[in-house]
């Protein structure tokens, strides 16, 4: 019983940071920059910009707004999430990295859906870029969910971790 506490005791933890820093950072941006805005911070590669994302995952979806949209992606979101406490729940004692991984996409998911509940999109700041090549930009949630999913796939795959 012990272990299967300091597991969902993990899981708290770690996706409530993940989704805390989220909001903090996204909280600073809105304060302290304003929208459309941009700062460079490494010319040539990273600037903080302060946009809102309607769409999903790297604005995909971004151009079709609306309330009947913004409730789908909670409601993909909620899925999401209950699904991560099912896989959650099936990972062995002994794989506390895998457990890890799940908590940084729950909270990256929570993260987000607290901006769409709030607002109706997602606050991205972070804009990742080489020359005029650029990485869609991003958020906190989005990279915890970015890290998280290489540690799902890598135990998935090379682990050949059953859950």
């Amino acid at each position: 019983m012990g272990a299967m506490k300091n597991k969902y005791t993990m899981l708290i933890c770690t996706a409530g940071l993940v989704a805390a820093l989220d909001q903090f950072t996204k909280w600073l941006i809105i304060r302290y920059l304003p929208f459309y805005s941009e700062k460079k911070l490494i010319p040539g590669f990273l600037n903080l910009i302060h946009i809102h994302n309607p769409g999903g995952a790297f604005g995909i979806f971004a151009k079709n707004q609306g309330s009947l949209q913004s409730m789908a992606f909670i409601a993909i979101a909620a899925a999401a999430m209950g699904l991560i406490l099912y896989l959650y729940k099936k990972i062995p004692d002994h794989y506390p990295v895998l457990a890890v991984g799940l908590a940084l996409i729950f909270g990256g998911a929570f993260g987000n859906m607290i901006d769409r509940l709030r607002i109706g999109r997602v606050i991205d700041f972070i804009d990742l870029y080489v020359g005029s090549l650029h990485w869609p930009a991003f958020n906190i949630a989005d990279s915890a969910i970015t890290v998280g999913m290489v540690i799902f796939a890598f135990y998935i795959v090379f682990r050949k971790v059953e859950i």
